[in-house]
């Protein structure tokens, strides 16, 4: 495949995606290697830059996304956003998987000071955390973290990107 047909593909891929594509999966599919395919990437972003469009790396992949200078007007199409927040406990509790993950049940009640059953189920639900084991121990309590939709909802690429928390003890 040639340079310009496989940035065309990758383009298109990008584009057509329900979600954020990885190097690797894109590589898989039209057999380049994935720093190729990260390189490519970068053209197309480069070849984007004065227009409306750009390609943000977000949950471990990459995703095609209006520039956000242009949220004001895109705003006046009056689109409904339906996104019911996140309720205050639901906030705290995945304040707490996002830092301190993978973490259990107690511990995030542990910090909290009080329960946090629905909260959990609202986030699972939501599918912002996630099992990611069970910790070694009496009961082998399981363990959540954060999910790929987690960084995506955030803008995120990684955890790594979270904000520096201030520790006040």
């Amino acid at each position: 495949m040639k340079l310009a047909e496989a940035r065309v593909v990758v383009e298109g891929l990008i584009f057509a995606a329900d979600r954020p594509l990885s190097a690797q999966e894109i590589a898989e599919i039209i057999g380049l290697d994935p720093p190729a395919v990260e390189a490519l990437v970068e053209d197309i972003r480069s070849r984007y830059a004065d227009g409306a469009l750009t390609i943000r790396r977000v949950g471990g992949g990459f995703q095609l996304v209006t520039k956000p200078e242009l949220s004001p007007w895109i705003e006046k199409l009056g689109r409904p956003v339906i996104h019911a927040p996140l309720s205050p406990a639901a906030t705290e509790a995945l304040a707490i998987i996002a830092y301190e993950q993978p973490v259990t049940k107690a511990e995030i009640e542990q910090i909290r000071g009080v329960r946090s059953d629905s909260a959990l189920n609202s986030l699972l639900e939501r599918g912002l955390i996630c099992e990611v084991g069970r910790k070694e121990g009496p009961g082998r309590p399981i363990l959540y973290g954060t999910t790929a939709k987690f960084l995506e909802h955030f803008g995120l690429a990684s955890a790594d990107e979270l904000p520096l928390r201030s520790i006040s003890e």
